[in-house]
């Protein structure tokens, strides 16, 4: 076993002996965003676009991109436990679930592929990295997202699309501005803020174990680009934390490191 894989297999063990919050908080808010979701995507798919002024488009979109991030989030939390530790069913149903809306994934897929991503970040193992050869944003995109496609996606999406077109009537508008359009934009934005920017390499090369870096952003602008994911190398720290206390970790992180500058002074 390589150096990197053994280190970061002790954290993560050591992660999963500390004990978790005995709350609901997590089941909470993933069902507020599902709950969001559903009720965003029925509103839209009704309205009709020529009644409503241009400008409220994009806006529209942009909540929908928006939300769509937030179930994928959901599925992720789930796939460290972290959105219902109590009930390990529950949790991975809800996982199954989130994934099943943002566009037909499969779940155990997903969860193996991710976990392979923590053991082995930014490796040859590592089905979320680039390819060793184009590491540049566009390249490490597609390369990205070709290792998560499958058929069972594109079967489902198909079905789904006919059905609502033939069956449901809802208009090809609609359906392209709020069902097709935003997952892809939400598949960039999670790519950008929770692969691309935080497993660059960096100039002087990866810290090991977790070859992770953080983009500090404020916190309300860490939660508005992806739902703290920014957060990136506190998430390889404490995979266990929930996407909302992710910036309880950074802060306390930069309060750590404060302390142990001025201690060194």
């Amino acid at each position: 076993m390589k150096t990197c894989d053994r280190l970061l297999l002790l954290a993560v063990e050591r992660e999963s002996v500390i004990p978790k919050n005995n709350t609901i908080y997590g089941i909470v808010i993933a069902s507020i965003l599902i709950g969001l979701w559903v009720v965003s995507l029925f509103v839209l798919l009704s309205i009709n676009v020529a009644d409503v002024p241009i400008w409220s488009l994009p806006i529209a979109v942009i909540w929908q991109t928006f939300l769509y991030t937030g179930l994928f989030i959901t599925a992720h939390d789930a796939m460290h436990g972290a959105v219902f530790c109590q009930n390990k069913k529950i949790n991975h149903a809800i996982g199954t679930l989130a994934v099943w809306l943002y566009g037909f994934l499969s779940y155990k897929e997903l969860l193996k592929k991710h976990w392979f991503h923590h053991h082995h970040p930014a490796s040859e193992l590592d089905p979320d990295y680039h390819d060793g050869i184009y590491s540049n944003g566009i390249n490490w995109y597609f390369h990205f997202m070709k290792k998560y496609w499958s058929w069972g996606q594109f079967n489902g999406r198909t079905v789904a699309f006919i059905v609502a077109i033939y069956v449901l009537h809802i208009s090809l508008t609609n359906l392209a501005l709020f069902w097709i359009i935003p997952p892809l934009l939400s598949s960039i934005q999670l790519f950008y803020f929770g692969t691309f920017l935080p497993h660059q390499e960096p100039e002087n090369g990866y810290i090991r174990p977790h070859c992770a870096q953080t983009i500090a952003l404020p916190t309300f602008w860490s939660f508005v680009t992806c739902y703290h994911f920014g957060y990136h190398r506190e998430h390889h720290e404490y995979p266990h934390v929930p996407w909302w206390q992710l910036p309880s970790v950074y802060k306390r992180q930069i309060f750590v490191s404060s302390a142990h500058s001025k201690s060194r002074e």
